[in-house]
């Protein structure tokens, strides 16, 4: 599995999935997940409300998938992350959980480049630094997949420089 590293707009992107830093509602917010749904248009709303309406959203940790609607990626992968708490209530599991979740998703829909945004470190305030290690740790454990590649893509310099450190991949901005 090829991974690497871009500071970009992640709904640019020509991948087949983009991972969507979620809520739980499904239906849109701010930063990443306000932007996907902005671009990718209605067609991904509509999706997520019968997602919601079927199992009542999506907890954290865990990751549905719509069409990727206006996007250039075929699908959107929104994966719900914790909102961090002090880190005693399980965040990283849940975090972790994301990735694995995404890459689950995936796999089951035989896609071969996924691109992932920096989960959790907006709003939610998850630290940037053990974030990235938990996203970083948890691609490189996963030794059996169909995905072919992996993009971790950063908004802003200090993740961008955090990933880069512990990715030591060819990156660009």
């Amino acid at each position: 599995m090829e991974i690497k590293l871009i500071k970009r707009d992640i709904t640019r992107l020509d991948v087949d999935a983009i991972v969507n830093a979620a809520n739980r509602s499904l239906l849109g917010g701010g930063g990443v997940d306000g932007a996907i749904h902005e671009v990718g248009g209605k067609a991904i709303l509509e999706e997520c409300k019968k997602i919601a309406a079927k199992q009542g959203g999506c907890p954290p940790g865990e990751a549905v998938i719509t069409t990727g609607g206006n996007l250039k990626a075929r699908y959107v992968i929104h994966a719900v992350g914790p909102v961090w708490r002090g880190g005693k209530y399980g965040e990283a599991e849940q975090l972790a959980s994301c990735y694995k979740s995404s890459l689950k998703l995936a796999e089951e829909y035989s896609l071969k480049s996924i691109a992932f945004p920096n989960i959790s470190t907006g709003i939610y305030g998850y630290p940037k630094q053990e974030a990235a290690k938990i996203a970083v740790s948890t691609i490189k454990s996963i030794h059996k997949t169909s995905v072919e590649k992996v993009v971790f893509v950063c908004f802003d310099d200090m993740n961008f420089r955090l990933y880069e450190k512990l990715l030591k991949v060819n990156s660009s901005k």
